[in-house]
């Protein structure tokens, strides 16, 4: 029964370490000195993998300043878009750096630090296809990335959705013209277009907040995270990144 009782003891001890923060924080982490953080690997050019398998992108880029400004050492893993929020949740990574739209559904399975990027919903639709906005949605099918917040936005103007692993598919199969409209967010349906999908933009409908999602157990964690982030927008490295992967300073509130 003693063996039994120090076992549990040690299980219990481990998955978690106490780590102090560059600005003296005490921060609860999977691992010593190391900032998990995950990313979906599919959501060109947030999050992707290079040449090389390695991962990249302006969130993991994003994340790696972070575990820097935080005096961290940065580890960063990929999971199905769907699955991340429930990942950290359950403490599988310290956080997601993954372009997740704060909502209120999400809040009650985690918190989020102040956000990192402005995005919207924007319709992106074949080309030459007669589709103006939403109006005309009616009986058409509209493609989007599973557990993204632009599902729900799709529901509001048909009852047809069909559902990828990631947006950049969604884009692609529209390319295809297995479907009428896909909702994503509008620098990826500009990049796709870069790219040479058959693409263009209908309509954008509206404004939303992208932040970082921690557990609700690691409130100090989130807190160094929001430090981190402030300073990384009063140094300008924020814009600087947002500048190398989208050409563009999406970090300013519009």
């Amino acid at each position: 029964m003693l063996l039994i009782a120090a076992m549990i003891l040690s299980i219990a001890g481990c998955g978690s370490s106490t780590s102090t923060t560059k600005s003296g924080d005490e921060v609860e982490l999977k691992e010593d000195g190391v900032f998990s953080f995950v990313v979906s690997g599919e959501f060109y050019p947030f999050s992707y993998s290079d040449k090389n398998g390695k991962l990249d992108g302006f969130d993991v880029a994003v994340g790696k300043a972070l575990a820097k400004e935080m005096g961290l050492k940065a580890k960063v893993d990929k999971q199905k878009f769907h699955g991340i929020v429930t990942a950290v949740k359950t403490n599988r990574f310290d956080a997601a750096v993954a372009s997740h739209t704060i909502t209120p559904e999400r809040k009650k399975a985690v918190n989020f630090s102040t956000p990192y990027y402005y995005s919207g919903p924007v319709l992106f639709v074949q080309k030459g296809s007669g589709i103006k906005n939403v109006n005309d949605l009616k009986g058409k099918n509209i493609a989007v990335a599973k557990g993204s917040t632009y599902e729900s936005e799709a529901q509001k103007y048909s009852k047809d959705i069909s559902v990828y692993d990631s947006d950049v598919t969604a884009l692609r199969a529209l390319s295809e013209k297995k479907h009428d409209g896909v909702i994503t967010d509008s620098i990826t349906g500009k990049q796709a277009i870069a790219k040479g999908f058959k693409v263009e933009e209908a309509e954008t409908l509206g404004t939303s907040e992208q932040a970082i999602a921690v557990s609700k157990k690691d409130k100090q964690l989130l807190k160094a995270i929001n430090k981190a982030l402030e300073q990384l927008r009063k140094d300008g490295t924020l814009k600087e990144i947002s500048e190398k992967y989208l050409k563009t300073d999406i970090t300013k509130k519009p």
